[in-house]
């Protein structure tokens, strides 16, 4: 099991570094999750990132790429839900990436 430390406390994290219990989430392990990926998390990246836990709480599961995009859409409007917005935020792979700092299970068709 691997660990991620967040403000003097462990955070266990799968091999690719998804949260074991979903409960562990909270901001800061956010923040720590995204500095791990190379990511500073900016207003733009909070918005996805809550906008996918509400999704979650919603339907209890993450969404695949298409599914975030037309949620998105429908939720942020047009010009945040589309495929090059938030591949730009989440380097390439929005619903796998966005997914785990947004301290969701990874979604079920990302490799």
């Amino acid at each position: 099991m691997n660990a991620l430390m967040v403000n003097g406390t462990e955070v266990a994290v799968d091999q690719e570094g998804f949260l074991i219990d979903l409960a562990d989430w909270s901001e800061p392990v956010a923040e720590a999750l995204a500095e791990a990926e190379g990511l500073d998390l900016e207003t733009e990246h909070w918005e996805i990132l809550h906008l996918l836990r509400k999704f979650y709480q919603e339907f209890q599961l993450s969404p695949a790429t298409r599914p975030l995009i037309k949620y998105t859409a429908l939720k942020l409007g047009p010009e945040k839900g589309n495929s090059m917005h938030l591949n730009r935020l989440f380097k390439g792979t929005p619903a796998k990436l966005a997914a785990k700092l947004a301290g969701l299970p990874k979604p079920s068709n990302c490799i």
